[in-house]
């Protein structure tokens, strides 16, 4: 796609970035089938070849209004279109770069800004655990509508204690501890019983992805550079700490992560430390084909439950990881199957999504939940705490991290 940039974007990182994207696009509307927006809404503006163009005018010197700022709103960035797109089009990227741009050049109205400076801010701050908590304890008396947000309390279980040769850095995170603990303790047993110890180093925190999608991309950063320094010491390439790598059990944190050296690509005093965090990390999904035979024998049969998959889409588009997670559990006995139909669509979580966009996300879904129809025996299983705790909102059956079942299988917990 021919673009020629206007004067004040010529030469600037964000101007060549996007115009070497751009100029992938071949305008064929492939996209255009796989994009749930547009799938709910019909509106070209609302997929990503019409908002594609909405940032190619923005970049050639046209002024954006309100309506290109709702349009790009109202991507989900669940980055289906680049699984589907013949040219290799890197429309997430894109769509940063054109959320910045609208954003410096259109106000929002007060109370948009207000909420999602309370997003952004709130999510990652150390107020969260104890907010969540009084949160759980008054859930029964919420409105409906924040009941949905808050999730039951859970127990997490107990941390290993083993000292094992092998070890792996997990993500200390900034949501899932509060609403899920026993996801990270899960992984922690589950690695345990493999061999391997799992480390967590209390400075570093929030991945940077909440404020970096809500266009606070300079506070995404400064988060991204403090779990920089926070992991160096153990993955420095003269460390003797034998850390071998990253391992993350939130996709969404994952996809992320494994972007830092992208994102900071331009900052000299970090951009080889950044490319060394994503060479190094791994979503847990990835050691399942290792973990196939370091736990034969260690799982009980009566309890390895039957499940369907929900892949959330930062690990199918965002990491390129489709089939793993299904193949390898089916491996150690579990019965997993996916939805039917449509199982490649957006569940309607994305980040702060469900949150700015209530009405498309709830019907983004139902719509998931219409096809993955559990049987009374299943239970719903995901790889990212906000698909999880998003179609849980929507169903009684049981919605799980997939780490979750494999733990409660283990004969010796």
């Amino acid at each position: 796609m021919q673009t020629n940039l206007a004067p004040e974007y010529q030469n600037t990182p964000d101007g060549l970035a996007a115009e070497a994207i751009l100029r992938k696009c071949v305008h064929c509307g492939f996209c255009t089938a796989t994009c749930p927006t547009y799938q709910l809404l019909g509106d070209e503006l609302d997929g990503p070849r019409g908002r594609i163009y909405l940032m190619k005018q923005v970049l050639e010197g046209q002024t954006p209004t309100r309506a290109t700022q709702m349009h790009l709103d109202r991507c989900l960035t669940c980055r289906n279109c680049e699984s589907t797109c013949p040219s290799g089009v890197d429309y997430g990227h894109l769509i940063d770069i054109g959320r910045k741009l609208v954003d410096a050049k259109v106000a929002r109205p007060t109370s948009e800004k207000a909420l999602r400076w309370a997003l952004k801010e709130g999510l990652p701050s150390p107020l969260f655990a104890p907010a969540m908590k009084i949160g759980q304890l008054l859930r029964p008396l919420l409105p409906a509508s924040l009941q949905k947000k808050v999730p039951a309390k859970q127990e997490a279980g107990v941390w290993p204690s083993r000292i094992h040769a092998r070890k792996v850095l997990l993500l200390a995170g900034c949501a899932q501890p509060s609403m899920a603990p026993n996801i990270d303790s899960a992984t922690a047993r589950v690695l345990d019983a493999a061999g391997i110890q799992s480390v967590v180093v209390p400075k570093s925190g929030c991945c940077g992805a909440v404020k970096f999608h809500l266009n606070d991309q300079d506070g995404g950063m400064q988060q991204m550079r403090a779990n920089i320094d926070a992991w160096w010491p153990l993955i420095d390439p003269g460390s003797s700490s034998g850390v071998e790598a990253l391992v993350m059990n939130a996709s969404g944190c994952g996809v992320t992560v494994k972007e830092y050296g992208h994102i900071l690509k331009n900052d000299p005093a970090y951009a080889a430390k950044a490319a060394r965090v994503s060479e190094l990390t791994r979503d847990l999904s990835e050691l399942l084909p290792e973990l196939v035979a370091l736990l034969h024998g260690k799982l009980s049969d009566a309890a390895r439950a039957s499940l369907v998959f929900h892949p959330p889409c930062t690990l199918q588009h965002g990491q390129k990881l489709r089939g793993g997670v299904e193949q390898h559990l089916a491996e150690l006995g579990f019965a997993v199957r996916v939805a039917s139909n449509e199982s490649h669509l957006c569940c309607g979580s994305a980040g702060t999504y469900s949150v700015l966009n209530p009405e498309l996300s709830y019907q983004l879904r139902d719509r998931k939940l219409g096809n993955l129809q559990p049987a009374v025996d299943e239970v719903i299983i995901s790889a990212n705490i906000g698909c999880i705790t998003h179609l849980q909102s929507g169903t009684v059956t049981p919605v799980r991290h997939w780490v979750e079942v494999l733990d409660a299988a283990l004969l010796s917990r």
